[in-house]
């Protein structure tokens, strides 16, 4: 079974690495408590945050990355500034995978989540099948949106949601970027 690298170096102190269980928990739960208002209004998960759901969270992660669900700690300069994960989606075929991120305030609008999510997408399509990766947020979050325009996604459909979060819209828009054509067509 082939599977994304568990660490990738991204240079200038920063890196992805898979979250190294309970040893994480106090960094972790730190800076997602650091983090809250800034996700809540997109990141439905805040409104259930707590020491138990990082504690849990954090005990799947080695059963999760065996079945598809491959989570990162983004880490600069040794700590942990968020989290990034490449995934298959319930619904989505084989052949696709998503990638979701989020970051601490002090991080975002230095294009950190946009270099972790050009790795994410060079780990998919490193996988066997993998044919297209996607992105998944609601219109409003701007923010979230402005990555895979950078990395050369494409808008490719909306849909009704669920409003779950506070800032939702009711709508969630899902870009998409297909792998690049192989050398000599193959």
């Amino acid at each position: 079974m082939n599977l994304p690298e568990p660490v990738i170096d991204l240079n200038d102190g920063l890196m992805l690495r898979t979250f190294r269980g309970q040893a994480d928990l106090p960094e972790l739960f730190r800076v997602i408590e650091e983090s809250l208002e800034h996700l809540r209004p997109f990141m439905p998960w805040v409104a259930g945050h707590s020491l138990e759901s990082t504690t849990d969270f954090l005990a799947r992660r080695e059963e999760q990355w065996a079945n598809a669900n491959h989570t990162y700690a983004i880490v600069q300069d040794g700590s942990i500034v968020g989290a990034c994960s490449l995934f298959r989606r319930e619904g989505l075929p084989d052949e696709g995978r998503e990638i979701g991120y989020w970051l601490h305030p002090a991080a975002t609008g230095r294009g950190i989540a946009t270099r972790a999510a050009r790795a994410l997408v060079d780990q998919a399509f490193r996988l066997p099948g993998v044919e297209y990766v996607e992105v998944c947020h609601d219109p409003a979050n701007a923010a979230s949106g402005a990555i895979p325009a950078r990395l050369g996604f494409t808008e490719h459909r909306r849909l009704p949601a669920e409003r779950v979060a506070p800032a939702e819209t009711g709508e969630d828009l899902f870009w998409r970027l297909t792998r690049p054509e192989r050398p000599g067509g193959a």
